[in-house]
Parts: structure tokens; C-alpha cells; sequence
């Protein structure tokens, strides 16, 4: 799977495919970090639901690191945090996407 399939999954295919399979204590978190890489990378920004997201991804986070083993994060996961500021900053992710250039 290229990494824009994993983006349309993680989005769009993890909130309907996996709730009844998992406790909700498990499948709400995951919904979430959904719903933040829906937000994030949706066409227009709104800059204080960035400024929100920047506060719930922490507890999102911290969510997960509960379900998951401490093995399962690395720095990768917790550069999360900073992709509301640079969604503020940058502006849509559409025109910093790669996707074009991986197809």
C-alpha cells in the first residue's frame, strides 16, 4: 500500500470497519485520530480548530499509549503534535502533499 491509501484508510475505512469488533474504550481513540487527519487535511483550515486540535491530540495520544504497547511508539507517533501549528502556519496540506509525485 502506497501512503495514500494508509491516509484513506486511516480516515475514512478504521471508524466504520472496526466498531464492532472493539471495545469502545479501543475504537474511540482510534476515531478520533481519525477525525484529526480528517481535519487536518481537509481543503479549508479554520484556524482556531487548529488551536483546538493542538490540545486534543495530546489527549488522543495519551489515549492510545494506554491501548498500545510502549514498543508501538516511537517519535514518528508523537510528531502528531505538531502538525496543528503547521497546518496555522502552512496553510491546507494539499499544496505540501507527496502524493502527487508517488503515484
Amino acid at each position: 500500500m502506497k501512503s495514500h491509501d494508509c491516509h484513506i484508510f486511516m480516515q475514512s475505512l478504521i471508524p466504520i470497519a472496526f466498531r464492532d469488533l472493539l471495545p469502545k474504550q479501543v475504537w474511540e481513540p482510534l476515531v478520533e485520530i481519525s477525525e484529526f487527519f480528517r481535519a487536518l487535511c481537509a481543503p479549508v483550515i479554520q484556524v482556531n480548530d487548529m488551536a483546538i486540535w493542538q490540545e486534543r491530540i495530546v489527549e488522543i495520544i495519551c489515549k492510545l499509549e494506554r491501548i498500545f504497547p510502549p514498543s508501538f511508539f516511537d517519535s514518528m507517533k508523537h510528531l502528531a503534535i505538531y502538525l496543528p501549528y503547521e497546518a496555522r502556519v502552512g496553510r491546507p496540506v494539499q499544496f505540501r502533499w507527496m502524493y502527487p509525485f508517488e503515484r
